[in-house]
């Protein structure tokens, strides 16, 4: 067996990573852009609920009222720290399967490098015997790869 042949297993594997490592990274991207819009749904919710405040309650409210509405916007910027650090969690998982990507798609492609310098080698070789065996022929030697009876 050719040693190109025999790195063939080494090559589906490191292949198969690879292709497990750009689904993970997918994942995380997809997990970081529900993040950032759940985000962005709590910012524009708040900022909704600001101007409501403002607009329409602001006057005739009573001061369990404006207890309640001053916790409830507590509440609602909690959730949207809390968010953001969801998102900064999801940005850095989403950096480190990128960089596991990378670092599988690099070993691919050194290792479709070796495959690619052994073929060379081994069409170099084959090559080589024939012309050998040509010149042998054109010279009248017999070639030293036949045997005879």
């Amino acid at each position: 067996m050719k040693r190109s042949q025999r790195l063939e297993p080494v090559v589906k594997v490191a292949e198969n990573r690879e292709q497990q490592a750009a689904k993970a990274l997918g994942e995380a991207q997809a997990a970081l852009q529900q993040a950032q819009q759940r985000l962005a749904e709590l910012k524009t919710y708040r900022e909704e609920y600001v101007q409501r405040f403002h607009s329409d309650g602001a006057t005739g409210m009573s001061a369990v009222q404006m207890g309640d509405y001053r916790l409830f916007l507590s509440k609602l910027s909690r959730a949207i720290e809390q968010q953001a650090e969801l998102v900064e969690q999801a940005a850095a998982r989403l950096e480190q399967q990128r960089q596991q990507w990378f670092d599988q798609r690099g070993k691919v492609k050194m290792l479709g490098n070796v495959v690619s310098r052994f073929q060379a080698d081994e069409r170099r070789s084959v090559e080589r015997r024939e012309q050998r065996e040509q010149d042998e022929r054109s010279q009248g030697r017999p070639s030293a790869t036949k045997h005879t009876s």
